[in-house]
């Protein structure tokens, strides 16, 4: 499709230079394509929408930072997305309905934008992909029928030329977390709100079996709670003593609930999917906050943080101004500027347990091991610091053991084990930029897999760009020694020809 070919009702043509038909240049849209439709069944279901449309919209939907329906809408209106989206004349439909975004983030997780992203990286530094079933980790493709004809001698050459292929590159890798758009939790918060969906949960069961509702005291169980949520100064025992209200509340509720569900026969068709999602949340949000009071501890595994999105946990950072971050924790890698998710969970880990993992991920991909690993000390334990020295690959750890009185590095060393330690910075500089430009600290999905493909979705437009930079920054710099160029041979050239004139 060229940009002359797209038809519009106006008398102008689209301008070769919008960033929109550069970046439709730059994708290789049917290796794209080709990720996206191994999400679908090829016997069931109804024909799919065209994955460049798809994809297309949410890179549109990331970059411009828009919600579902303004995504939507805002490609109704400009020419310039349509083209990106593969359309050839200009129309004012709805390209689909803004709901199916939730469906194509459902089917695609952090598997499939990961694939999506070795594309990019792939492209972006000349490197040939493989299929999953003929990765070969850097060693050259043999087909069986061609191994009963090579002799011995050629078979060992084959596998010494494959281990000796030398470390090549920088492997940079870091830990964040994801933040949910939640508001802050608190447990007098939480005991609220499940005290509130258990009032609506009661009133739904009323409703259905026609009987005489419950006493639940929730005008009284409100006022208490506003009666502390509205001061400024909240000692300790104030706070005990209005968790210990809501407690009772809350388990009033939860009682009522259980008789009224226990005294129908058709109780399992009397909540819905989502309802009961509520009910399990809610009395296992009553089991651990009635624990931590009882126990007078703040802390509990697998604590519930909301609960709309009770798969969301508390993961603590350390950090100042922010200790605590309540979201999803992503191992990430970066390569030569573009970003990989190497590890995603929703639960705490410790990332040194997946370095050697994410260095393999890099040989799969490049073929030969990182000549450097640049981490955080969390990373340099003892078994990772075996098995880079195993593998030849230099890190910018510091070294075990007392310090040495005389340094035994010179100048030169120490200055380059600067540079190397602060390179290190640029995958903080990638998660500043990914929270800063492109909400990642606000991930708005309320389901557990919506929130993984968002999340993944907002790495994936950033390597997006960061392709896009550099082949046009290198288009730029080649235009300017060709200008460079011009200008010096006709500067030499005028002067030999007035010399050739005085002469």
């Amino acid at each position: 499709l060229s940009i002359f070919d797209f038809h519009t009702d106006f008398e102008s043509k689209l301008n070769a230079d919008n960033r929109w038909v550069k970046m439709a240049k730059i994708l290789d849209w049917d290796k794209l394509a080709a990720v996206y439709a191994k999400s679908f069944s090829t016997t069931m279901g109804a024909s799919s929408i065209d994955a460049r449309i798809v994809i297309g919209a949410l890179i549109i939907k990331h970059l411009e930072k828009k919600d579902d329906r303004g995504t939507i809408e805002i490609i109704q209106e400009n020419p310039y997305m349509q083209f990106f989206l593969g359309f050839d004349h200009f129309t004012d439909k709805v390209v689909f309905d803004p709901s199916l975004f939730v469906t194509i983030r459902k089917r695609l997780g952090n598997e499939a934008f990961d694939t999506m992203n070795q594309v990019i990286i792939s492209g972006a530094l000349g490197i040939d992909t493989q299929d999953d079933d003929n990765e070969h980790n850097g060693k050259p493709d043999v087909k069986n029928e061609s191994l009963d004809d090579m002799e011995n001698n050629d078979l060992q050459t084959l596998g010494k030329s494959q281990k000796e292929l030398p470390n090549k590159g920088k492997l940079q890798l870091d830990a964040t977390v994801c933040d949910a758009n939640i508001k802050y939790p608190t447990d007098l918060h939480l005991l609220n709100d499940s005290r509130e969906k258990a009032e609506e949960l009661i009133d739904k069961l009323v409703s259905l079996l026609k009987i005489k509702p419950p006493r639940t005291y929730r005008r009284v169980a409100r006022a208490n709670y506003l009666n502390i949520a509205k001061k400024k100064r909240k000692g300790r025992q104030i706070i005990r003593k209005a968790i210990r209200k809501q407690l009772g509340y809350l388990n009033r509720d939860i009682k009522y609930i259980k008789i009224m569900l226990a005294e129908n026969d058709f109780s399992g068709s009397l909540f819905t999917s989502k309802d009961k999602k509520y009910w399990q949340t809610i009395q296992e949000l009553y089991r651990q906050q009635e624990e931590m009071y009882r126990t007078k501890t703040n802390s509990i595994a697998h604590r519930i943080i909301s609960i709309h999105q009770p798969f969301l946990r508390p993961i603590v950072r350390g950090k100042d101004g922010k200790k605590v971050e309540f979201g999803s924790k992503i191992n990430a890698s970066l390569i030569n500027g573009f970003t990989r998710i190497n590890q995603f969970d929703f639960e705490a880990f410790n990332e040194s347990v997946y370095m050697q993992q994410q260095v393999e991920d890099y040989k799969k991909l490049f073929g030969y091991y990182p000549e450097l690993v640049q981490t955080d000390d969390i990373y340099m334990t003892r078994a990772n610091r075996a098995y880079l020295k195993e593998h030849g690959i230099r890190h910018t750890g510091r070294p075990l053991g007392r310090k040495p009185k005389k340094e035994k590095l010179s100048r030169y060393q120490k200055e380059k084990q600067r540079k190397e330690k602060a390179e290190r910075n640029q995958i903080e500089g990638k998660f500043g930029q990914g929270k800063a430009g492109y909400n990642l600290n606000k991930i708005k999905a309320k389901l557990e897999s919506t929130h993984e493909s968002w999340v993944a979705s907002i790495v994936f437009v950033m390597n997006i760009l960061k392709a896009m930079k550099d082949i046009f920054s290198a288009n730029i710099k080649e235009r300017i020694f060709t200008l460079f160029f011009i200008f010096f041979y006709q500067k030499i050239y005028s002067k030999q020809y007035l010399k050739q004139q005085i002469a």
